[in-house]
């Protein structure tokens, strides 16, 4: 769903492992990736599993928090964050001020969220709740089914429309 084009420069919220890194550098050619994860340990691993392509200069490593971060000029043409929690049950009102300012004017945020005692349902409606706290609108809600879980990727824009969805 990510889908990067070989130019693209992308922003991976809480990246842990580096297992996401991997995948988009693989489709990018001098696009660029940075990830963030809180925990410098996670951190040390991505960078250890992705030196290749850090080595090449199309991923960079970060421990910090994104409400914290401070990318200078970079802007990012999609960020995305998979299972961080801040988006599905807390308030990422400072995270949606950062991003609304580092991804470019079509830019895009993807999040992804899974539980699996929770439906897609249950799942979109917090995240598209908090992101229309922080006038964010929705472009698009996809599930996809995976063992027992309904995994959602909420895609959303800086911005609102009337009724807080895109198009």
């Amino acid at each position: 769903m990510i889908a990067p084009q070989p130019s693209d420069w992308l922003l991976e919220i809480g990246c842990g492992h580096g297992v996401a890194v991997t995948g988009v550098c693989e489709k990018l050619a001098d696009g660029r990736i940075v990830a963030i994860d809180r925990s410098a340990k996670m951190i040390a691993a991505a960078k250890q599993r992705n030196a290749s392509y850090v080595a090449a200069g199309r991923a960079d490593f970060e421990a910090i928090e994104l409400a914290r971060a401070d990318f200078g000029d970079a802007r990012f043409d999609a960020a995305f964050a998979i299972r961080v929690c801040v988006f599905a049950r807390g308030d990422p009102s400072r995270e949606l001020a950062v991003l609304a300012q580092v991804l470019k004017p079509d830019g895009r945020l993807l999040i992804f969220d899974d539980e699996p005692s929770g439906s897609a349902e249950d799942i979109s409606s917090r995240i598209e709740a908090r992101l229309a706290d922080s006038r964010w609108s929705v472009a698009n809600v996809r599930t996809h089914r995976v063992d027992r879980s309904d995994v959602v990727c909420v895609i959303a824009r800086p911005g609102q429309s009337e009724n807080g969805r895109l198009g």
